[in-house]
């Protein structure tokens, strides 16, 4: 005792408590949890909002509290994403990544990881990533979305398989770091920023082809690298080891009619002018014009030396045209661009038909328009044709990812005597 009284020195004795940020912010979400529920007793009608806003406040709360304890999330983490279709025409079906069962695809249900994609015998989709990458699946095609995420620096893998069937696709102008690639038979294509390119898979044949038709790529099998540039081609079959690369012939670029051209008519049926972009080394063309967007049936298949033709007895409706060159050994192009064009007929004095929009809703680079027109108008959005147009005039849309900064969206309607109404919007994409 006479010890311990001798080693206590004389003075001021200071305690210290230690508190930590956990404990600070824990009390902060007491107080919080307090204070709401004195405010939820005095005030039975506190909406839903309310609500939701503390419940967010307490996450976020918590979250740092995790922050604090060492499990924030790593750099590099990534989150998944959704795609949208943009077109659907003919029979086209949705198996989810998380269902056993097909349904029916329908624009407002979204695709993510591991959905599988299938269009029918005349079946056409396509499908609009976040990253700008946009996948046109032709007839007959089955592919699987193998991945479609980003990360906190907004780098995107967006990774689609194609297991038969055609596809053409476009990247978007996406950032470095970013991934697009395609997986073809157990070789991979990985495709630049601004890139276009046509994927072919014959199980049957057991033929594998890709084709770049802008931009650059890079294929990969089995060890083995080849890299493409306009034009250039990669086949490969199951039991050849490497990849046959090969230049492909480029087809010409259509002028007139322009896609969604809108050429109206009084009286009888005029010739119409179709002319292309010439090409080098080409010995000629060939001009197909039909009434449907796969070409199963022409009304027009001809082999013609100039870049220009008139072409007679094209009554009201819709057309399809697309051109290839060939050289002097008869070997034709790829499959160039398929342009549609509608003849209407026109009155005398055009009527303005009713056309109303929604406010547009935004995601993220894509806008989402719906609205009203006449019965049986058509509409097009920027020169592109809002596929389903319901019974009633209601129609639904998904524009293709826009460019950051301001864009002016034109939404035009038509009806079958000529009646037309167009509308401007101005929007700012971040």
């Amino acid at each position: 005792m006479a010890l311990a009284s001798q080693n206590r020195k004389p003075g001021l004795q200071i305690a210290w408590k230690t508190v930590t940020y956990r404990s600070v912010v824990l009390s902060i979400v007491a107080v919080i949890g307090v204070l709401f529920a004195s405010i939820r007793i005095a005030f039975p009608q506190f909406t839903q909002t309310g609500i939701t806003a503390v419940t967010n406040l307490t996450s976020s709360a918590l979250e740092k509290v995790a922050g604090f304890n060492g499990n924030s999330h790593k750099s590099g983490e990534t989150s998944s994403q959704q795609a949208h279709f943009t077109a659907l025409d003919g029979t086209v079906r949705v198996k989810k990544g998380s269902s056993n069962s097909w349904s029916s695809a329908d624009y407002n249900l979204p695709l993510e990881k591991g959905d599988v994609v299938q269009t029918g015998s005349e079946g056409m989709a396509k499908i609009v990533f976040n990253d700008g990458t946009n996948y046109t699946v032709k007839q007959d095609s089955l592919i699987v979305i193998e991945e479609n995420s980003a990360n906190e620096r907004q780098q995107t893998t967006v990774s689609v398989a194609v297991s038969t069937g055609t596809v053409d696709l476009a990247t978007g102008t996406y950032v470095q770091g970013s991934k697009s690639e395609v997986i073809l038979d157990g070789a991979t294509a990985s495709l630049a920023p601004d890139s276009a390119a046509r994927v072919s898979n014959d199980p049957k044949t057991h033929q594998h082809e890709i084709l770049l038709k802008k931009g650059t790529g890079e294929i990969t099998r089995n060890g083995e690298v080849v890299r493409l540039a306009d034009w250039e081609k990669v086949s490969f079959q199951n039991e050849s080891p490497g990849l046959q690369k090969s230049r492909e012939i480029g087809p010409p670029t259509p002028i007139s009619p322009a896609n969604m051209m809108p050429i109206f008519i009084s009286g009888e049926p005029k010739p119409i002018e179709f002319s292309w972009t010439p090409m080098a080394n080409a010995a000629g063309y060939r001009l197909q014009i039909s009434r449907n967007p796969y070409f199963s049936s022409t009304i027009m298949d001809k082999k013609v030396s100039s870049t220009d033709v008139m072409v007679s007895g094209l009554k009201e409706g819709a057309y399809y045209w697309a051109v290839q060159s060939y050289d002097s050994h008869g070997t034709e192009s790829a499959e160039g661009e398929k342009n549609r064009f509608n003849i209407i007929p026109k009155d005398k004095d055009q009527q303005v038909i009713s056309l109303n929009l929604d406010p547009f809703v935004q995601h993220g680079h894509v806008l989402e328009l719906t609205g009203k027109t006449e019965v049986g108008a058509r509409v097009m959005v920027n020169g592109r044709e809002v596929p389903m147009v319901g019974s009633d005039g209601a129609f639904h849309y998904f524009t293709p990812p826009l460019a950051p900064g301001e864009s002016i969206i034109t939404i035009t309607a038509q009806n079958a005597t000529g009646g037309v109404n167009t509308l401007q919007k101005r929007v700012e994409i971040q």
